[in-house]
């Protein structure tokens, strides 16, 4: 068997590696092994392939590294709308409480809805900017 052949079978293992996985990063080292199969293909020698692997694997990697902290923000949990799919959706309060609060019909349910700290409390629409335990913590719209 040609040694391209060898790098395009690891290249289908990192695949199905990253597709059992759920992870970018095997699918990124896939792509290393390609560019070998690449060289391969070219006719380069053994370590040159192997280097040619490695570098662009390291690469993708450190990409994938990159953009995906570029788009957490380094936001807490509770406030990333990565991790909590309630952020970012919208509510209507039809009233405010003395305390600050206000409860609210919210995917079924009755919630204690809380205004961030320096919004002003007026009916209307709102914005889920974080959860606290139970309670949607909210700014306006």
């Amino acid at each position: 068997m040609e040694v391209s052949t060898w790098w395009w079978i690891f290249t289908g293992l990192a695949v199905v590696a990253e597709l059992l996985t759920g992870t970018i990063y095997l699918l990124m080292i896939g792509l290393g092994l390609a560019a070998g199969a690449v060289a391969a293909h070219l006719g380069l020698s053994l370590p040159v392939q192997i280097a040619t692997a490695a570098v662009v694997g390291v690469l993708c990697v450190m990409v994938a590294r990159r953009i995906r902290r570029a788009r957490s923000k380094g936001l807490p949990a509770l406030s990333d709308p990565a991790v909590n799919l309630d952020i970012g959706e919208t509510i209507t309060v039809a009233q405010w409480e003395a305390d600050g609060t206000s409860r609210v019909p919210y995917r079924g349910a009755q919630w204690t809805a809380v205004l961030r700290p320096g919004a002003m409390p007026a009916p209307g629409q709102y914005r889920v900017v974080a959860l606290q335990g139970n309670r949607l913590v909210v700014d306006k719209a």
